[in-house]
């Protein structure tokens, strides 16, 4: 299908610069763009790019200044990474999604299933399941029993969700995530072994949450563990049993948080943070990557960073400092070897 500048410009709420008739088929990054696709400029480290790509429009901020001719149609908005992320979305509501439940699917007699749902091949829906209009179950899912899962919500391949696991409306499962698991709760023995504590809570994830591909959520031991609306996990994070993550707040690779630990809304952690169990975390705070959180963090919007956390100015300082530690070591010792004549 074939879009003019001309009707992206409406979508978006832009000015065009250039010819607002040339038609685009497809999309691109700009630092690989071809004839016939649009793409976008937010970062200026790729401003470079947009004086020769061969993309027929590019999408970009209403105060980009050109240095040097540009022969692409330009489409100046507000916010160019917001506006191609709704183009984006646009292109993939296209899509029409796939309706009907496959013949080498498996679902349960009592599992209510709608009728504009998918059920791919190889999938297994279990008993008192609820999937709502428009669910998508990629090939090869599992569902529990008594799962629902709310409308418009996609389930990649291969995703687990165990029992009695809650689901909200228009949310995203990547593949190879995994919900509902035990949380790991064992209790020491006289013996040295462990006696496993049985997990008998549920997961519960609210509306518009997006789960990344191998991201596992551990089931509360009681009650539950909760996702609220909103929430984006990258890949490979562990969310352990009974945590409650806030609305909005996102969260990068491999981070990991144990049980019990509340975090607040709007927060915006980097990759591979750590967070001892049963602490509560503020609203709107933000952590640097590989951070480790030891206590709880009671101020709304504080920027931590290193490990054990602390206020991000103060610790890039002391990395500096730290860089540099060998130096001072060096002076320290030569002032004292003076002294000491």
């Amino acid at each position: 299908m074939e879009f003019t500048a001309r009707q992206i410009a409406e979508l978006l709420n832009g000015t065009i610069e250039g010819d607002p008739e040339v038609s685009i088929s497809s999309l691109s990054k700009i630092d690989e763009g071809k004839p016939g696709t649009v793409a976008f400029l937010a970062n200026p480290a790729y401003t470079h790019y947009i004086y020769d790509t061969p993309a027929s429009i590019v999408i970009v901020n209403k105060d980009f200044i050109a240095t040097s001719p540009v022969s692409t149609t330009l489409i100046r908005v507000e916010n160019a990474y917001a506006s191609f992320a709704q183009l984006l979305e646009f292109y993939q509501g296209l899509q029409k999604p796939k309706k009907g439940i496959s013949p080498m699917a498996f679902v349960s007699p009592s599992a209510r299933i709608a009728e504009s749902a998918w059920v791919a091949e190889f999938t297994f829906v279990g008993e008192g399941a609820v999937i709502g209009e428009n669910v998508q179950l990629h090939p090869q899912v599992y569902i529990g029993e008594k799962v629902i899962i709310g409308d418009g919500t996609q389930v990649y391949p291969g995703v687990k969700i165990y029992r009695d696991c809650l689901i909200g409306r228009d949310c995203t499962f990547h593949s190879g995530a995994v919900i509902g698991a035990d949380g790991f709760g064992f209790a020491p023995q006289t013996d040295n072994n462990y006696k496993k504590i049985p997990q008998v809570g549920n997961v519960v994830i609210e509306d518009n949450v997006e789960i990344g591909a191998n991201t596992t959520i551990d089931r509360a031991t009681l009650g539950s563990t909760i996702i609220r609306r909103g929430v984006k996990l990258d890949n490979l994070i562990q969310v352990a049993h009974n945590v409650e993550i806030g609305e909005n707040t996102v969260i990068a690779s491999q981070t990991g948080i144990s049980g019990s630990t509340k975090i607040g809304k709007n927060c915006m952690f980097g990759g591979q943070v750590g967070f001892i169990g049963h602490i509560t975390v503020a609203d709107n705070v933000k952590i640097g990557a590989q951070s480790g959180i030891e206590a709880s963090i009671k101020e709304d919007g504080v920027i931590l960073l290193g490990s054990p956390a602390i206020d991000a100015s103060k610790a890039k300082r002391n990395y500096v400092h730290w860089r540099n530690l060998d130096d001072i070591v060096k002076k320290i010792y030569k002032i004292e070897k003076n002294q000491n004549k």
